[in-house]
C-alpha cells in the first residue's frame, strides 16, 4: 500500500482518487477551495461526449468513446441523473456538408453511432431546427457532474481516503531512494508540510504552475479562455428538445456556440471562447495582473493569435454584443432572438499551449520519479475521467519501484 497525493477535486482527480483508494492505497486529497469541482468541472455544459470529433487513435478518441459508457454506467450505479439522449450537428448551408461529410467518416473510424440525415429527417428530431443536413449521434447524452463528484468523494471517503479542502500546495520535490531509506514526495502547502509516496496533480487552469514548483520542465503553458454561456427562457427553450451542435469551424480550434439541453431541463447556449483575464476570470472585470502577463509573455499566444485573427474577433464580438451571440444561435434556431437569452454563469478552460502556438490537442502527462501531472485535460475530460483515471494510475505506478500497475 502506498500513501498518495491528489492534488484537485475536479472530477479526473477524484476519479483518480477513488481508483487508488479502491485499491487499497492511502489517499489525501487536496484542494485549495471550500468545495468540490467549482471550477472547470462545475462549469461546463454537462455533456457525455461520443468520441466524435477526436482524431482517430487519440486518447481523446478512445477514452471518450470508452468513457461515454463507462460515465453513463457510474451514473446509473451511483443513482446520478443522465441521459443518453443523443445530439443533431447541423449543416446549416451547403458550404458545410463537406465538413459534416467528414465529421461522419470520422465517426466510422473512432466506432462512434451516427447516421446522416437529411433537412426533413432532422427536423423531426428538432421540429425548429435550420439544415440543409445533419448527423445523428446516438451516444451523446447528459449528466450531472458536481453530482458525480460529490459520489466519487463519497467512494473515496468511504475506502479510507481523506479530502482535505482549503489547502493549496505551494510546492513539492522528491526525495530519491537511498540505502536504507526509500523515496517519498515532500509536499509544502499554505497550511502543512506534507509527505506521501507519491504524488498526482490534477492542477488544472495552475497545472502548469504547479509542475513547476514541483521540480518538471512542463512542455507547455496553461494559457486560459473563457467560454460564455446564456440560458433560453423557458418559451425559448421549448424550440429544442436536446442538443444541436454547429459543424466546426475548421479555422478555429473550438468547437463554436450550441445549444445543450441540461439535465435539470434548461437549455444552455454556448460557450463562446475569448482570452481570461484571470486564470479564474469568469467575466471581463476579473482581471489578475500576473495571469495576464504569464499569457502575454508566451510566444505560443501570440503565434495563435496571428493565426486566429478572424475567428478571434468574431468571438470577442460575441461576448461583448447579446446581439451578436443571439445570430449565431439563430444560425441553428432561426426563432432565437436576443430577448430570449439570460446570462449563465461561465467556464474557464484550461487550455494547454505549445511555445509555437499549437495547441494541445490530446490529453497531456509529465512524469518524474514519484510524480503525475495532468498539464492538458479539457474536454472531454469530464466524459472520460474514469478512463484517464486508469491510465493515470498506470502511468503512477511505472515511476515507483515497486509498484505493479491495477
Amino acid at each position: 500500500m502506498s500513501h498518495v497525493v491528489v492534488v484537485g477535486s475536479g472530477i479526473v482527480g477524484l476519479a483518480v482518487a477513488a481508483r487508488l483508494a479502491a485499491r487499497g492505497d492511502e489517499v489525501t486529497v487536496l484542494e485549495k477551495e471550500d468545495g468540490l469541482a467549482l471550477h472547470q468541472t462545475g462549469r461546463n455544459s454537462g455533456v457525455i461526449h461520443s468520441g466524435l470529433y477526436y482524431p482517430p487513435g487519440s486518447l481523446k478518441a478512445t477514452m471518450a468513446a470508452a468513457g461515454a459508457r463507462s460515465m453513463a454506467a457510474y451514473a446509473r450505479d451511483r443513482g446520478v441523473p443522465y441521459d443518453i439522449c443523443g445530439k443533431l450537428v447541423v449543416a446549416t448551408t451547403e458550404a458545410e456538408l463537406p465538413g459534416l461529410a467528414k465529421l461522419a467518416e470520422r465517426a466510422v473510424a473512432n466506432g462512434v453511432p451516427a447516421h446522416r440525415l437529411t433537412t426533413e429527417q432532422a427536423r423531426e428530431h428538432e421540429p425548429h431546427v435550420r439544415a440543409v443536413a445533419a448527423l445523428r449521434v446516438e451516444s451523446t447524452g447528459i449528466v450531472d457532474y458536481p453530482a458525480i463528484c460529490r459520489a466519487l468523494a463519497a467512494d473515496v471517503e468511504a475506502a479510507g481516503g481523506r479530502i482535505v479542502l482549503g489547502e493549496q500546495v505551494v510546492a513539492a520535490r522528491t526525495v530519491p531512494d537511498a540505502p536504507g531509506a526509500p523515496g517519498r514526495v515532500e509536499i509544502r502547502t499554505d497550511r502543512a508540510d506534507r509527505e506521501a509516496d507519491a504524488l498526482v496533480v490534477c492542477g488544472g487552469l495552475h497545472a502548469d504552475r504547479i509542475a513547476r514548483a514541483s521540480g518538471l520542465d512542463p512542455e507547455a503553458r496553461i494559457v486560459p479562455f473563457r467560454g460564455e454561456y446564456f440560458e433560453l427562457t423557458p418559451e425559448a427553450g421549448e424550440q429544442v428538445r436536446g442538443l444541436i451542435y454547429p459543424v466546426p469551424d475548421p479555422r478555429f480550434p473550438f468547437l463554436g456556440v450550441h445549444l445543450t439541453r441540461g439535465i435539470e431541463g434548461h437549455v444552455h447556449a454556448g460557450p463562446n471562447a475569448v482570452l481570461a483575464l484571470a486564470r479564474e476570470g469568469y467575466t471581463w472585470t476579473d482581471v489578475s495582473l500576473t495571469d495576464v502577463a504569464d499569457s502575454l509573455a508566451w510566444p505560443g499566444l501570440w503565434r495563435l493569435a496571428a493565426r486566429n485573427l478572424v475567428p478571434g474577433a468574431a468571438e470577442v464580438g460575441r461576448s461583448l454584443s447579446k446581439q451578436a451571440f443571439a445570430r449565431s444561435l439563430a444560425r441553428l434556431v432561426p426563432g432565437i432572438t436576443a430577448g430570449d437569452l439570460v446570462p449563465a454563469p461561465a467556464g474557464v478552460r484550461a487550455q494547454a499551449l505549445r511555445r509555437d502556438g499549437g495547441l494541445v490537442d490530446d490529453f497531456l502527462l509529465q512524469t518524474t520519479a514519484r510524480q503525475v501531472h495532468v498539464l492538458n485535460a479539457p474536454s472531454p475530460a469530464a466524459t472520460a475521467s474514469l478512463e484517464i483515471a486508469r491510465h493515470i494510475v498506470e502511468r503512477l505506478d511505472a515511476t515507483l519501484p515497486t509498484r505493479t500497475a491495477a
